[in-house]
């Protein structure tokens, strides 16, 4: 099996709903994400994907978060916006773009810090 990662950031605030703590209250954060694409094998140039197509599409499905209040878009809205559902949310949203280019996504990290990050994969 072979991957395949890119590395892109966006910012966003967030507060978590049904939290004791800090993160209850308004904050923001710089969000770095790492989208994984999987293939067993590779193009006729020796390639899983272009990191280009990759990039274009994060890049799409990051614009929608980018310089948001996450907790007023329509999927945060009554999902809590946690580092998990943000995963998921990229996850989702990555898996419809490469399914046009018959590429699977492997998993979305996303780090809050530098030092805390969640991870989806289905």
């Amino acid at each position: 099996m072979f991957e395949v990662t890119v590395d892109m950031d966006f910012s966003a605030a967030h507060n978590l709903r049904g939290y004791r703590g800090k993160c209850e209250s308004l904050h923001g954060h710089n969000w770095k994400v790492r989208v994984a694409v999987e293939s067993k094998k590779l193009d006729q140039v020796g390639m899983v994907v272009d990191f280009k197509i990759i990039k274009e599409y994060l890049r799409s499905v990051l614009d929608l978060l980018d310089h948001k209040y996450l907790n007023q878009t329509s999927y945060f809205k009554k999902i809590n916006p946690t580092s998990e559902n943000i995963a998921r949310f990229i996850y989702l949203k990555m898996k419809e773009r490469l399914k046009k280019n018959s590429l699977a996504i492997g998993s979305v990290t996303v780090w809050e810090t530098d030092n805390s990050f969640a991870t989806y994969r289905e």
